[in-house]
């Protein structure tokens, strides 16, 4: 293959760093920096990768932390691309404007639900490891304590999600998306036959939880989760629209974790309220908004998070 017609992108986020080789708007593979390992998309694309990568590292020295040669350790894991939406919806899911080799993206899908916040609670342990120990004995609320709690309510939330999709395999959902470059993250996005929701977990062992309008309380102190609920699944909408190239309606759903009480006197408008063991029963009673073919395209948009960080 001719080299004039290769392209190499370094990519680094979220503590990866990785070159993303692609040619004749095909995709190569890409080499793991942190690993030193190739990711060819087929075995027959595996010299063209390690040939890329070899040069790029010759005209970049300095630039990456191993200096060593290239020391092949194929990995053969496709970085395929998930399949195209049928012809019954608009066919353009990319990015504007923006070819989509020259935008590597990674897979949302295999994130972990509550990875976020569980980090965040590990950072926050490290940098106190002693006050950390202290707090958790004494039973004090700290930051770590607020990260590692909203992690576990995440998780249980999602087994809520796989329990929905086991009954109807046409709810697909993606955790812990990371927005923007401040840190926001969304800790469900949830794609299905009866519409597009972005899932706010609360956990709030043993509150009170009253719902009026645009009024939430926890054990009779108002809270602004309608308010950024809201937002988020407006953000959302926004990004995915811009993606997909077709209006995409999100509207917010705020999930309570073993709370002790949960009364919503008032829905709100465009965002929903209910408790974790009745989501999976919530979604499914929806009727079918969207057909399989959107939802497909929408979450083959959605996994990508290029889509995420425009």
């Amino acid at each position: 293959m001719d080299s004039s017609t290769v392209q190499v992108t370094r990519w680094k986020r979220y503590g990866k760093d990785r070159l993303y080789v692609a040619a004749d708007e095909a995709q190569i593979g890409y080499w793991d920096l942190v690993t030193d390992e190739a990711h060819a998309e087929t075995p027959e694309h595996l010299p063209t990768l390690v040939e890329a990568v070899e040069d790029w590292r010759a005209s970049h020295t300095g630039q990456i932390t191993a200096a060593e040669p290239i020391a092949v350790v194929p990995n053969l894991v496709p970085a395929a691309d998930p399949p195209q939406p049928r012809a019954t919806v608009p066919s353009r899911v990319v990015t504007p404007d923006v070819p989509s080799t020259h935008r590597p993206w990674l897979d949302l899908t295999t994130n972990r639900p509550g990875a976020e916040a569980r980090e965040q609670a590990l950072a926050a342990r490290e940098a106190a490891p002693v006050k950390t120990l202290l707090a958790r004995a004494l039973r004090v609320h700290t930051e770590e304590r607020a990260w590692r709690i909203g992690a576990d309510g995440e998780e249980l939330v999602a087994a809520q999600l796989v329990k929905a999709a086991k009954k109807d395999p046409r709810w697909r959902f993606i955790h812990a998306i990371p927005v923007g470059n401040r840190g926001s993250d969304i800790d469900h996005l949830v794609i299905g036959p009866g519409g597009i929701f972005t899932v706010n977990t609360k956990h709030h062992p043993q509150a009170k939880i009253w719902v009026g309008g645009t009024t939430f309380m926890v054990d009779g102190h108002k809270q602004p989760y309608i308010r950024n609920s809201r937002y988020e699944a407006a953000r959302a909408a926004r990004l995915l629209t811009a993606a997909c190239g077709f209006p995409v309606h999100v509207e917010g759903l705020i999930v309570t974790v073993n709370a002790q009480d949960v009364v919503v006197k008032k829905a709100p408008d465009g965002v929903h309220v209910t408790p974790r063991m009745q989501v999976a029963k919530w979604l499914l009673r929806h009727g079918d908004l969207l057909s399989v073919d959107t939802v497909d395209a929408i979450h083959d948009v959605a996994r990508r998070s290029t889509t995420w960080q425009p």
